[in-house]
C-alpha cells in the first residue's frame, strides 16, 4: 500500500498535477464566484510558466546532478546497478529495449571493461501494476550479454521495487560473497538519495554518475544570446518533465527522512 500511495499522492504536488487540480478548482467557482476562480486559473498558469522554462527546470536539476561530478573511478570488487533502465520485451518491441536512463546499464558495461570491479549486480523488480514484463534486473542483464559481458559477471537481484529495497537486498548479496566496497551506477539526478540510502544501509558505496540531463554547455546556452535568453523562459514540455523528475527526487528524500530510511 505504501508503494502505491507513494506514487499516487505526490501527483498532486507536481507541476502538471498541481496545475489540473487548480483548474478544477476554478470551475466549480466560476459561476458563483469567478474572482476566485480567476486566482485559481492565474495559479496554474504560473505554476506551468515557472516549472517549464529552462532557467528553473535547468537550475533544480543542476542542484540534483553536480552534487557528484565525475572523477577518476578507483576499482572496486562489485559494480551495482540500479534499475529503471529498461523497457521488457512486450509486442510490438523486438527485444528489451533501453529507456531515457539506459545510459546506466552501457555504462556499467564500460566500467566493467576497463577492469574497474569483476561483478555487475544488477537491481530492480517489475511492479505488478505498471506494466508486465521480466524484472529489471533479467531486461539489464539481457542488455549486458548481448553486447559482450560474461553471464558469469552478472548477478540479478529481481525483487527491489524501490531505492530503499535496492539497498536492503544489495547488502544481503554483498554480505553473502564478502563484498565490502562498491560502485554505484544510477542516474546522476537519482545519485544523491541513493547514496543517503546505500550508506544508511552500512555499505561502502562509491559514486558513479551518469545520465546527465544537464551540462555546462546547456547553462551557457540559456545567457548566449539576448534572444536565447528570453526564448528560454517561454514553458517547454522537456522543461517540464525534468523540473518533475527533479521535484520527484526532492518530494522522495523528504518522504525517506520520515521513515528513517536516510
Amino acid at each position: 500500500m505504501f508503494l502505491y500511495l507513494s506514487k499516487l499522492l505526490p501527483l498532486f504536488f507536481y507541476p502538471l498535477g498541481l496545475a489540473c487540480v487548480f483548474l478544477l478548482f476554478s470551475l466549480f467557482l466560476l459561476w458563483k464566484r469567478p474572482r476566485m476562480a480567476a486566482m485559481a486559473i492565474a495559479l496554474a498558469l504560473t505554476v506551468l510558466l515557472v516549472s517549464g522554462n529552462a532557467w528553473v527546470s535547468h537550475s533544480l536539476v543542476r542542484s540534483l546532478e553536480w552534487q557528484n561530478l565525475p572523477t577518476e573511478i578507483p576499482s572496486s570488487e562489485a559494480i551495482v546497478v540500479l534499475g529503471g533502465a529498461t523497457k521488457s520485451a512486450t509486442p510490438p518491441r523486438p527485444g528489451v529495449d533501453l529507456s531515457e536512463t539506459g545510459d546506466r546499464v552501457i555504462y556499467a558495461a564500460q566500467l566493467y571493461r576497463q577492469k574497474k570491479a569483476p561483478i555487475i549486480i544488477l537491481s530492480g523488480g517489475r511492479i505488478d501494476w505498471r506494466g508486465s514484463g521480466s524484472p529489471e534486473s533479467a531486461d539489464m542483464a539481457t542488455i549486458l550479454t548481448s553486447i559482450g559481458i560474461p553471464t558469469e559477471a552478472i548477478v540479478q537481484e529481481p525483487d527491489s521495487l524501490n531505492t530503499h529495497e535496492n539497498a536492503v537486498n544489495v547488502r544481503k548479496i554483498l554480505a553473502a560473497r564478502g563484498i565490502h566496497r562498491v560502485l554505484l551506477v544510477t542516474s546522476a539526478m537519482h545519485m544523491p538519495r541513493s547514496l543517503l540510502i546505500f550508506k544508511r544501509q552500512g555499505i561502502d558505496v562509491i559514486p558513479a554518475p551518469t545520465d546527465f540531463l544537464i551540462s555546462q554547455g546547456d547553462i551557457q546556452e540559456l545567457t548566449n544570446t539576448p534572444k536565447a535568453a528570453i526564448l528560454n523562459l517561454f514553458p517547454d514540455s522537456d522543461n517540464l518533465q525534468q523540473f518533475t523528475r527533479a521535484l520527484k527526487e526532492y518530494i522522495g528524500t523528504v518522504v525517506y527522512r520520515l521513515r528513517g530510511w536516510l
